[in-house]
């Protein structure tokens, strides 16, 4: 049954996801996806087009998870680079990832024809550009591997068509894609619906049994049972350690402004480190094109720097490279889930029953990612092969990538260094309205966040998942664990995984000072930006 739309914060415009109800009642069915985003209803819509009974349970809404936060860059030219991706899985699997990721296009292209999804595909050109101070032979070598893993089209270029700015010698991919997130989910949500399956919002999974007795329990005594069960949550909650040694969460900031004149139809990306990425969101006779900028990328919780100057610089970037940019109308961030060799994890969920799947690691490019999931589970769930399940399979361990393994899990292990550091403030009474910080009482590490009123909410600092120390996230207003990712509003409610649960509460929250609550109402409160995307896509 469907409630009250509601309007997304994150797109530049009206677009309303209308809301499903909660879970009622426990429920039976062939197939349980946990997960409404992209890479969830794309298997339970393939799975519902195939005659299964699918119901797809989200602690949120449709949507509401990464998908709302994607720049929606639709391609085959991948942020690991082909280069890099061909030493480590070898030409033959190479060419897989790219036919994999060329036939995810072309099934959103489908979907958006003979569903009627009003989404805005289109296909348009990508372009890789060199920065100034890139050797010009890793350009080259990235034309190469494109070109041995079978792209067709791929060819080098003078120069990327960012009219006044040059950019140098580029490789343009043929037939990428761009379309408006949030309205394609919606329309396949729809279409799935049509098709006789079931979402229910507002519904929070806590345990995944696999087995005979397969089933899902929710946090309110709800319970679906079900012969397959799908976690695609963007990181598996369900797994307490071997998946996340394998894989590792960054944060990636983007900023959205009108044009003034109509900008190219184009996907661009440079090779600095951390890259940049832009497209722009076509308009219509009600408002102009939107210009969607990314970049700025780091580990979740380890941020060098307040995110305000992530955001200055890219926009500083984007006016050096598109004409009549306007001023910025959105600044957001989304969580990528990198993996230690490129590509997702799509398969068997490793150690686990049989018949418990996931769909993690989306590398940046969960469009496309989640889309392959929706191609391949299907067939996996059946019982079937599929010429892409060796590829992907979440078991895996590639000779290449174990380097990037041993720093990564190197990273985490550093970051359990946050029980001996000092506290980030004396008092509680130092943190002004709408912030947080991380405070030591005795032996205890207490994440305390006052609101814009001035009432205090103390939380234990310690991250349920593995016990590292979580820090406060200015930009989104949130509680981030450096050592895997787990995210948590400022309550200390569990936003992303692994972790399951939230962050212990400590106390009843504070009444507000009188000083403090008359400063909230004088408005000398700390100004956050709004939230919104990578092509997290």
């Amino acid at each position: 049954m469907l409630s009250s739309s509601r309007s997304s914060p994150l797109w530049p415009d009206t677009f309303r996801i209308p809301e499903r109800s909660a879970l009622a009642k426990s429920l039976t069915a062939d197939v349980c996806v946990i997960g409404a985003g992209i890479a969830g209803l794309s298997v339970a819509y393939r799975l519902a087009r195939a005659g299964s009974r699918v119901i797809v349970l989200d602690a949120g809404i449709v949507g509401g998870g990464e998908t709302e936060r994607t720049t929606a860059h639709l391609a085959l030219a991948l942020d690991e680079g082909y280069a890099e991706l061909s030493r480590v899985h070898g030409d033959d699997s190479v060419r897989l990832v790219a036919r994999s990721h060329a036939a995810a296009i072309d099934e959103i292209e489908r979907v958006a024809s003979e569903e009627g999804v009003d989404c805005g595909f289109e296909r348009v050109d990508g372009w890789l550009f060199s920065s100034p101070n890139d050797p010009p032979r890793d350009l080259e070598e990235e034309y190469e591997a494109s070109v041995n893993a079978g792209i067709k089209g791929v060819a080098r270029a003078d120069l990327a068509p960012l009219g006044v700015f040059l950019t140098g010698p580029a490789i343009r991919y043929p037939r990428q894609a761009q379309f408006h997130p949030l309205r394609y989910l919606a329309g396949l949500a729809a279409a799935y619906e049509r098709l006789g399956g079931r979402i229910f919002c507002g519904t929070r999974v806590v345990e995944v049994r696999g087995g005979a007795s397969a089933r899902v329990e929710t946090e309110k005594g709800l319970s679906v049972s079900a012969a397959s069960i799908v976690i695609a949550t963007n990181t598996p909650f369900n797994d307490r350690l071997v998946i996340h040694t394998k894989q590792a969460s960054y944060r990636t900031y983007a900023v959205a402004a009108p044009l003034v004149v109509p900008g190219p139809r184009a996907l661009f990306w440079d090779m600095e480190d951390p890259f940049h990425y832009a497209r722009v969101q076509p308009g219509d006779d009600r408002r102009p094109d939107t210009l969607i900028v990314g970049g700025g990328d780091h580990k979740t919780g380890q941020a060098d720097g307040a995110p305000e100057e992530r955001f200055e610089r890219l926009e500083r970037w984007a006016r050096e490279r598109f004409e009549g940019m306007g001023a910025v109308s959105h600044r957001w961030s989304g969580q990528i889930i990198g993996t230690s060799d490129g590509i997702a994890y799509i398969g068997r969920n490793p150690g686990d029953e049989e018949n418990v799947f996931i769909v993690t690691g989306d590398c940046g490019h969960g469009m496309t990612h989640g889309t392959i999931a929706g191609l391949m589970l299907p067939d996996l769930i059946a019982g079937r092969s599929h010429a892409w399940e060796k590829l992907y399979d979440p078991s895996r361990v590639r000779a290449g990538s174990l380097a990037r393994w041993a720093r990564e899990n190197l990273n985490s292990a550093a970051q359990y260094a946050g029980h001996l550091a000092p506290a980030e403030v004396s008092s509680a009474e130092d943190i002004p309205p709408g912030s947080g910080a991380v405070l030591r009482r005795g032996f205890s590490r207490i994440a305390a966040y006052r609101d814009p009123d001035g009432t205090l909410t103390e939380c234990s600092a310690v991250c349920p998942h593995l016990g590292a120390v979580v820090r406060w996230n200015s930009a989104e207003r949130t509680w981030d664990c450096p050592a895997h990712g787990s995210r948590f509003d400022p309550a200390g409610r569990v936003l992303n995984g692994p972790a399951a649960a939230g962050l212990s509460p400590v106390k009843a929250a504070s009444k507000p000072r009188r000083g403090v609550k008359r400063a909230a109402k004088k408005g000398l409160r700390r100004r956050t930006a709004p939230r919104i995307g990578k092509k997290t896509g």
